[in-house]
């Protein structure tokens, strides 16, 4: 019989490391054991320690992590780390636990951290968006007990390992944060092979405040890691220290976290007076609205959602002539899936248009329009979603609150929502 500490190696739909991550466990002796998200939550109180593994993002059409975040399984995940488990979460295992609420760890699981989008900036440029893949030096900036995965690790010490993802992006407020590298939870910075922590591309290949490529809870027995140390042996430490810290009675620290962020305003959408909308739906399935209107199901809401793209084009020409050059782009939507619609209105419906901060899809829409296409006239393009949420039951407006609050339409972090009736 293996003695060996036993690792819950857990699954979602998509994941597709779950090999390499058996292999390094195996490497530091420990014992992994696969399990699927779907099996019986109440088997996970056996294991010893947990890690949530990356690949594709499971139901993740809303957004990287949060459909994962609000299944039954990581409920019983947070019993296990309030108990002291040890919980890694790497590359969409790191995006659960940040839209979980496991790091950086505020009271009652409260979000306190977005991971967006990447953006790689070199000399104040944007020099690319989206997904990015590469092999990254990551600095060690706690001290090596501060951890369940540093503690054989020094301070200052870097690792190489690799790194593939499109939303890496650690964005976090300036207040918490501050609060944050004070309590030592900042793990892990990307650096150059000299271990110098530099901003710029390609040192930071994601655009991460404070170059952050992982980050822990107060406690010191949760990790969220954008990289994939399993796919490497330069990553076994992280595995190793685990197995440490395991076999000496998972040794928590005593840190506390506490951080009142600033409560979100949803305020009525008003377009600009030099825009026009276009507003598209879709004449195939939309999976994105069936993948948000199951989870939100499974919590027992009684809804209904559509979901449609949102465009606002502002020009300061001739709008007419302006338009029909963009259509006949096909730029902004796919004519064989998609039509131009209106925003719809049904009883005991409201609708929320939901940006992102830093609107990188309409602004790389306008540079191809402008630059590629050569349409002049176009002063700018923004890009949301439309949820458009009908409520079959209930007290309208408590039920639209509890759907905000578990922030499966937007992360208020990285997004802005506005709404539209």
């Amino acid at each position: 019989m293996n003695s060996a500490a036993q690792i819950a190696i857990i699954q979602f739909p998509g994941s597709n490391t779950e090999r390499e991550t058996l292999m390094a466990c195996r490497r530091v002796g420990l014992n992994p054991i696969e399990f699927l998200w779907n099996e019986p939550t109440e088997k996970l109180s056996y294991f010893d320690g947990f890690v949530i593994v990356g690949g594709f993002a499971y139901e993740d059409r809303s957004r990287a992590g949060v459909i994962a975040a609000l299944d039954p399984i990581m409920k019983q995940i947070k019993i296990e780390a309030e108990s002291g488990k040890p919980v890694l979460g790497i590359c969409n295992g790191a995006q659960i636990l940040v839209e979980s609420g496991l790091v950086p760890g505020l009271a009652n699981h409260r979000v306190g951290v977005a991971l967006t989008d990447n953006k790689r900036v070199k000399d104040g440029h944007v020099v690319g968006v989206g997904y990015y893949n590469t092999w990254a030096n990551l600095k060690m900036s706690a001290p090596s007990d501060r951890c369940a995965f540093t503690r054989h690790l020094k301070t200052g010490e870097w690792i190489n390992v690799p790194l593939a993802h499109g939303e890496g992006r650690f964005i976090i407020p300036s207040e918490l944060l501050k609060k944050m590298i004070a309590n030592d939870q900042t793990v892990f910075r990307y650096c150059d092979n000299d271990g110098i922590i530099s901003d710029e591309f390609p040192t930071n290949p994601n655009g991460s405040m404070h170059n952050l490529a992982a980050v822990c809870n107060a406690q010191g027995n949760v990790m969220a890691m954008m990289p994939h140390p399993e796919r490497t042996e330069k990553g076994d430490a992280i595995f190793s220290a685990m197995k440490d810290f395991i076999e000496n009675g998972n040794p928590v620290t005593s840190h506390a976290l506490s951080f009142d962020r600033p409560h979100f305003e949803i305020a009525n959408y008003e377009a600009k007076s030099d825009a026009t909308e276009w507003i598209i739906d879709m004449i195939i399935t939309d999976n994105e609205a069936s993948s948000v209107h199951n989870a939100l199901d499974h919590l027992g809401h009684d809804i209904s959602i559509t979901r449609q793209t949102h465009w606002e084009i502002s020009t300061d020409a001739d709008r007419k002539s302006i338009l029909q050059k963009i259509d006949a782009t096909g730029e902004l939507y796919n004519s064989n899936k998609e039509f131009i619609s209106e925003n719809a209105s049904p009883k005991n419906t409201t609708s929320f248009l939901v940006r992102q901060k830093e609107d990188m899809h309409g602004r790389a829409k306008f540079e191809s329009l402008t630059e590629r296409f050569e349409i002049d006239g176009i002063s700018e393009i923004k890009r949301g979603v439309i949820w458009n949420v009908t409520v079959n039951g209930g007290n309208f407006e408590a039920v639209l609150n509890e759907i905000l609050d578990t922030h499966i339409l937007f992360n208020p972090l990285s997004h802005e929502c506005y709404r539209i009736n």
